[in-house]
């Protein structure tokens, strides 16, 4: 083998072990003696190939396909991923599996376009200067909405949304609450992964999706967390709840407002209770007693820990499944073989054939 396959090799052995969690003592110990600690380093760092025998070993221990090991790195991070709030709480191994996971992912979605031909660019309509205001972002919502003829209705599947305008989404299997998304680009092309636990509580995923996307279309100047997360959720709170169907929908200002009304709102617009209060507020819908009234209720009653009433009302929206669309496409056109289209769903070839047993030419 040249020493260029020994390097992709090692990277691969690497991506995999970190998309497993594992150090490289534990990856040993996973493979009782097959391979030492001291050659699977050897093997990481390209100074050594492994042979027939040990890749065999090494695929059923990694769980990968013998090819991936010899594939060229086709995606890369081309901006420091942004995680957001409680990232602390990641332990290292973790981050870097669900980054590792994530570059897995669209490095596929990548090839499949490609073969395909069905590559969507992504085209940020709004302005590149930096917006540097409350009123800035939200005037840019309003923008955005109306560049992607969005009117002013509620947005029933954000996932599918930023497909279709060329932002790639990662739903990615993990249950750790500190991760609930995070924004990146990919080969300079924007992305966005969503932690699958937060399907436990739509309204707050619906939240996060906005968030992300909000990353992926502002210029923001360099700001403290803080400051950045607050122009953020303006944004969010402005594409979520658009002012004038907001204001349609809650009347002229208001001195008491009902729980019943508010669930009402929350279904009607995908959006949690404290995010329609907080907008109510925002736009001086509410009183200023009436939202501490309700601040005080929601501490109370642990909301922000064990959920709001009336999250069993909104709808989760299609899952995402462009992705998955185009393998099936490609393997049934015949531009892939099934082991490969296999390979890029992550499952076995008879439950791919499953999907496709009923293919019309």
């Amino acid at each position: 083998m040249s020493e260029n396959i020994a390097i992709t090799i090692g990277r691969r052995i690497r991506q995999a072990r970190e998309m497993l969690g594992l150090s490289l003592r534990a990856l040993a110990v996973e493979m009782q003696g097959a391979l030492s600690h001291g050659a699977l380093n050897k093997y990481e760092t390209g100074a050594m190939a492994p042979g027939s025998q040990a890749l065999i070993h090494l695929s059923r221990a990694l769980k990968q396909p013998m090819d991936y090991f010899f594939r060229e790195f086709e995606a890369a991070w081309t901006r420091e991923p942004c995680f957001r709030r409680r990232v602390s709480k990641l332990g290292v191994r973790e981050r870097n599996s669900l980054l590792e996971r994530s570059l897995d992912y669209f490095e596929r979605y990548r090839e499949i376009e490609e073969i395909t031909g069905e590559f969507i660019p992504f085209h940020n309509p709004l302005p590149s200067s930096p917006a540097k205001s409350e009123a800035e972002v939200s005037a840019r919502a309003k923008q955005l909405r109306k560049a992607w003829n969005l009117g002013d209705d509620p947005l029933p599947n954000l996932q599918e949304l930023m497909e279709l305008k060329g932002i790639k989404v990662y739903e990615i299997e993990t249950s750790n609450e500190a991760f609930d998304g995070l924004y990146c680009t990919v080969n300079e092309q924007p992305v966005v992964v969503i932690a699958s636990w937060l399907n436990r509580v739509i309204p707050r995923k619906r939240m996060t999706e906005v968030h992300e996307l909000a990353h992926a279309v502002l210029h923001l100047p360099e700001l403290e967390e803080a400051e950045e997360e607050k122009l953020v959720n303006r944004f969010a709170s402005e594409l979520l709840l658009p002012e004038e169907q907001f204001k349609s929908f809650w009347g002229a200002k208001r001195k008491a407002i009902s729980l019943g009304e508010l669930i009402q709102m929350k279904a009607f617009f995908g959006a949690s209770i404290m995010a329609i209060v907080y907008r109510a507020r925002q736009l001086s819908l509410i009183s200023k007693e009436a939202a501490n009234s309700f601040w005080l209720h929601v501490s109370k009653e642990g909301w922000r820990t064990n959920g709001e009433p009336g999250d069993d009302l909104v709808e989760a929206g299609k899952p995402n499944n462009r992705f998955h669309q185009l393998v099936l496409r490609g393997v049934s056109e015949q531009k892939i073989s099934e082991s490969r289209g296999a390979a890029m769903l992550k499952c076995s070839i008879e439950a791919l054939r499953g999907e496709l047993k009923q293919t019309f030419a």
